[in-house]
């Protein structure tokens, strides 16, 4: 697919890095698709994403569900989650695929206060570099998914990552490469997204007449995407209805930090006047108290 070589456009507490014009051109934004309407709850993809990141998840143990481990933690970065509803008087499964959304504008970057702990390539994925991670956790509550979770052995946050060194090796992410009904698809985002509106027309003419693509524009789009059966109850699947970045976040990356940066400034300079006016006269009366 041409991704053997990517560039990073963001970086955590750093200006934005913008890639050279010949690069860019070389450069394909990436999607996945998952469409719950094909998932049989299989969990191939878990296993495929432990196998290839070298994961050891602890054993969980059952409380009433057939959904274990409950939640994406350090060693379970992707999840598949079991929905026991009934609708017209029938019972059914809901089975949905959770992991990183890779979002466009992504909270976790934008909250992290540490340069280059986290990065975001120019194909959309966004990558934790834990040799640099502080353990601060603000990655997580910057999460509007809530998916980043922390290791307590070595105090560093971790989540999918999309299999970065799968793409720069020109391969599919592994759990795609393993789902054997469809559910799941990766490639060029334009196609890709393509094809999602394709299955949502198919399933509407089949009567689900609210089916539709879940691509949340309050972190500027993701770069996973989701086939739902009704896209307007996405929280029926545990995706939230509008996620967007916290307003604690924005206010301290967007506001207040430049003002503190300004502020330090600010003191700066006045402890430098303070030392060139007021410094000096005391030196000269010191001078006159010795003669």
């Amino acid at each position: 697919m041409g991704m053997e070589s990517q560039n990073i456009i963001r970086s955590s507490a750093t200006s934005s890095l913008t890639p050279s014009p010949d690069a860019r051109k070389r450069q394909i934004q990436v999607t996945k698709l998952i469409d719950v309407t094909c998932c049989t709850g299989c969990k191939g993809c878990m296993d495929a994403c432990s196998e290839w990141n070298n994961l050891r998840g602890k054993v969980g143990t059952f409380e009433g569900s057939y959904q274990n481990p409950p939640n994406t933690t350090a060693e379970t970065w992707t999840t598949i989650h079991f929905k026991e509803i009934e609708e017209d008087n029938k019972f059914k499964w809901l089975f949905s695929k959770h992991s990183c959304m890779h979002c466009s504008d992504p909270g976790c970057l934008k909250a992290c206060p540490e340069p280059g702990a986290i990065v975001q390539y120019e194909n959309g994925v966004v990558d934790f570099n834990s040799e640099k991670c502080v353990g601060c956790g603000y990655c997580i509550a910057g999460c509007p998914f809530d998916i980043p979770r922390m290791n307590p052995v070595d105090n560093r946050v971790y989540k999918c990552t999309l299999c970065l060194d799968r793409l720069q090796a020109g391969q599919v992410p592994s759990c795609a490469k393993t789902c054997p009904t469809g559910a799941l698809r990766f490639g060029p985002r334009e196609e890709i997204l393509e094809y999602a509106n394709q299955r949502v027309a198919a399933l509407q003419a089949k009567g689900h007449k609210k089916a539709g693509v879940y691509n949340p524009q309050g972190v500027g789009g993701t770069h996973v995407i989701y086939v739902l059966h009704d896209i307007t109850d996405p929280e029926r699947y545990d995706l939230p209805k509008d996620p967007k970045i916290s307003e604690t976040v924005k206010l301290w990356k967007d506001d207040l930090k430049p003002l503190a940066a300004v502020g330090l400034v600010g003191t700066l300079a006045l402890a430098a006047i303070h030392r060139v006016t007021v410094g000096r006269s005391r030196v000269a009366e010191d001078e006159g108290d010795e003669k």
